[in-house]
Parts: structure tokens; C-alpha cells; sequence
């Protein structure tokens, strides 16, 4: 990993790069969450920007974030990517001995132990992080008892965890499915299930090498064994006395047994790089490609808090950097729930917390480019290949004129219809270089 800290190469003007996470919804939705949420802010960005709408990775793909945002930041993901796993453990601060070494991103869920029947795929997004890392406690280190195998289990952020599985004396391969139903591998890439049969599925090799096979066995291994320790944990049991679902299986999807290995963003871009993460997946693409990435503690609740910090952050980085990537969370997870009023609730506390603090600061020599890793509409409750809005403000820009921050609204922008993420951000550096 090589982080670029030299000066800028011809910087006119600095970026900085906001991603709402799932913040768009189905242009076809009688009414979006944009549409319908109060946000002056955003709305202003739009009046001053040119616009358009982006397929972040390409129509016809429902991408998972971590493909998304490679793409997002000018990297074709089908040709660097290496699966969301290693990402995730570089996130969470895990190597991977490669070549012996497969990493998964999990999450807790509840199941009925018996069928595999999927409960619920994130544990009523109730699992508390110290939960969590009590019960992947009692799985790390585990001996799978065939093929030299071995377990490592990470939780993370709440319901998420990496599992790392690997083998002392035999070579392993990624080239393995999920065993989570609502993900469908295609390659080393994951595209969201619009419809699926909620039960763990056997993870399957997708090749028909030794490797593959071993790694599929391994994995399966460790699921069984893994729901039987989860299901009688002290923390499930108290869990369930309380009224809550206990997290007694874990979803595993996206293998990779890799690094990506790419240009550096700085070196790249000819400038200083900064990206500002909580999640371990956006964490773990800053380091890969090599810029210089901070990391958020997880919200705590408090928007007026949290927002504040996140905007403290993104002008410190400024003050180095000539593009700070900045990634909310806030309105994708309601959009998973299917929870309407709660997407429009945090696209509105981004807007009031950090978007309008963040404009009454702007400096003369500072762009706004304003976007989304991905659609997430609550009519779904899982990303699609809908295309997300784009707003680019500069100054001495001139601007489009739309009355609106919203997907309606962008599709007449002079940005057009942009094909694939990835053409984005070179075009925005070739302007803040002019």
C-alpha cells in the first residue's frame, strides 16, 4: 500500500467528495425519499451544480458498496476488484496469508437451527457490537478437523464480522458462492437478489479446482459448527429471555483471497487523497488504494453529534488534502428496513447536521461533488440497479438550474445519463485542473 503525501500536480481548486450511501430510490417510485425530505441544503447544492444521474457501476448491476465506491473513485471494480472479504479484513485490521487464506464478510443472523430457515438476516439489527465480539470470540481460533483447517472470526460494527478461513498444509481458492441466499456471486463480484428463498444455502465451488472444492468444504464445516456453539452461547440465551432474536448463524458472502493492487489514489490523481470511513468495507478500500484514511468512531445516536465531528474532520483533511472522500451511511439501512419516514429522517439529519454547516464554511477554493454509492428504494429493500443522482458545484460553474435535489430532477441535468461510476471522478479532476 502506497500512500501519495507530495504536493498537488496543477490543483485549481480542492473536492470534496460526499457519498450518501443508498441515499437514491427508483425513478419509477411515485414519490422517492428525496422528493419528500425537507433538505435545504441539498437542494441548494443542486440550484448551483451541474447534474445528472450515474449507473455507479453499470446498468443492469445492483452493486454491493465496496464495488460501488472502487468504481466511485475511477477504478473499473471487474478489473481490480478482489472480493469484498479482504476488504473488509483490511478494514478491521486482519492480513491474510494469500494463498492459504480465504476471507468472508459475515454477518450475524437468526435462524431456526434446525431447518436453516432465515429469521432474520441482520439479527433485528439488534446485535450490539459487544455482543458481537463475544460470540465471534467463541468461534475464533477453531479447528475444523479436516484439510489442516482453521477458523479466524472478527466482529466488527454491530451484526457484521469477517471470517477468515484458511488451511496450514493446503492452498485455497475464493472461487467459492455465498451461503447467504440474498447475494448471487457472479465471479468475484455479489449482485443483490431481487427475490430469494430465505435458508442457508451450502457454499458451492464455482470452479472445478482442488482449491475451490477444499474451501467450500471448510466453509461449510465451520457454518454447522458455528450455529451449534452460537445457538447454546450465554449471550443468545440471555438474548432470548429478553425478547430478542439471538444471533445463532453467520452469513457468508464474497470471498476473496486478495488485495486489490491498483494505482495509488494520490499518484493516481496527481494529488493528496483523503478518505473519511466508518465502516470497516470503505475503511479497508482507503487503504487499499492508498489514501490517507481516517476513521470515524461508529455514530452514536446523536446526529447533531456525530455530523458535527464528521464535518471537523472533512475541513482538518482539507487542510492537507486536495480531494477528502467523504462516506455517510445514514439513509441505507432504513432503505434495506423498508422504512420510508426513517430514510427520509437521515437523509434530513445529514442535510441539517453536515450539509448546511458545511456550506455557511465554503471557501472560494473548494467543489462539492455530491453523490451515491447505490440505489436503495424502501418499495425493494435492497439495492438496485437504479441510477443515483449527481450534483458537481464549483465556483464560476454554470449551474444546470434544477429546483431540487432529487432523481426526477437530475435526469434533465447536463451531466446526462454517465454509463459507469468509474468515468466520474477523472472527468471532476480534469475541471479542477483546467
Amino acid at each position: 500500500m502506497i500512500i501519495y503525501h507530495g504536493d498537488n500536480l496543477g490543483f485549481r481548486l480542492k473536492l470534496i467528495y460526499l457519498v450518501l450511501d443508498g441515499m437514491s430510490d427508483r425513478l419509477s417510485d411515485p414519490i422517492t425519499t428525496l422528493e419528500s425530505a425537507e433538505k435545504p441544503g441539498l437542494d441548494y447544492i443542486a440550484s448551483k451544480s451541474k447534474c445528472g444521474l450515474m449507473y455507479t457501476v453499470g446498468k443492469g448491476i445492483a452493486p454491493e458498496s465496496d464495488e460501488a465506491v472502487i468504481s466511485l473513485l475511477g477504478y473499473d471494480p471487474h478489473e481490480v476488484y478482489t472480493g469484498r472479504g479482504p476488504l473488509e479484513a483490511l478494514g478491521a485490521g486482519i492480513p491474510i496469508k494469500e494463498g492459504n487464506e480465504v476471507a468472508f464478510r459475515a454477518n450475524f443472523a437468526t435462524v431456526d437451527p434446525s431447518s436453516l430457515r432465515i429469521i432474520d438476516r441482520r439479527v433485528g439489527r439488534s446485535l450490539k457490537t459487544e455482543e458481537a465480539r463475544k460470540l465471534a470470540e467463541a468461534l475464533d481460533k477453531m479447528e475444523l478437523g479436516e484439510y489442516d483447517g482453521y477458523v479466524r472470526v472478527v466482529a466488527t460494527i454491530g451484526h457484521r464480522a469477517v471470517v477468515v478461513i484458511g488451511s496450514r498444509t493446503h492452498k485455497l481458492s475464493p472461487m467459492v458462492d455465498n451461503n447467504d441466499p440474498a447475494y448471487k456471486r457472479v465471479g468475484l463480484v455479489s449482485i443483490a437478489n431481487q427475490t430469494f428463498k430465505p435458508f442457508i444455502k451450502e457454499i458451492e465451488p464455482l470452479n472445478n479446482s482442488e482449491e475451490a472444492k477444499i474451501t467450500a468444504e471448510l466453509a461449510n464445516a465451520f457454518v454447522k459448527k458455528s450455529i451449534k456453539i452460537l445457538d447454546n452461547h450465554p449471550v443468545n440465551k440471555e438474548r432470548v429471555k429478553q425478547g430478542l432474536p439471538p444471533a445463532n448463524a453467520l452469513l457468508l458472502r464474497d470471498a476473496g483471497g486478495s488485495f486489490p493492487r491498483a494505482t495509488p489514489l494520490g499518484i493516481k490523481y496527481g494529488g493528496r487523497f483523503t478518505v473519511l470511513a466508518e465502516m470497516p468495507v470503505e475503511i479497508g478500500i482507503g487503504r487499499a488504494f492508498g489514501a490517507e484514511t481516517i476513521i470515524m468512531d461508529p455514530p452514536t445516536g446523536r446526529p447533531e453529534v456525530d455530523y458535527k465531528i464528521r464535518l471537523e474532520k472533512t475541513f482538518e483533511a482539507l487542510e492537507k488534502s486536495d480531494i477528502v472522500y467523504v462516506h455517510l451511511k445514514g439513509p441505507d439501512e432504513p432503505g434495506h428496513d423498508g422504512d420510508v419516514t426513517l430514510k427520509r429522517t437521515r437523509i434530513e439529519e445529514i442535510d441539517k447536521y453536515y450539509v448546511q454547516p458545511l456550506l455557511a464554511r465554503l471557501r472560494d477554493d473548494t467543489a462539492i461533488l455530491v453523490t451515491a454509492d447505490h440505489s436503495t428504494p424502501p418499495s425493494v429493500k435492497s439495492h438496485t440497479d437504479d441510477p443515483v443522482p449527481v450534483a458537481f458545484y464549483a465556483p464560476g460553474i454554470k449551474a444546470d438550474g434544477v429546483k431540487a435535489f432529487s432523481e426526477k430532477e437530475f435526469a434533465r441535468g447536463s451531466l446526462g445519463l454517465i454509463e459507469h461510476g468509474w468515468m466520474l471522478l477523472p472527468m471532476i479532476i480534469r475541471f479542477l485542473k483546467e
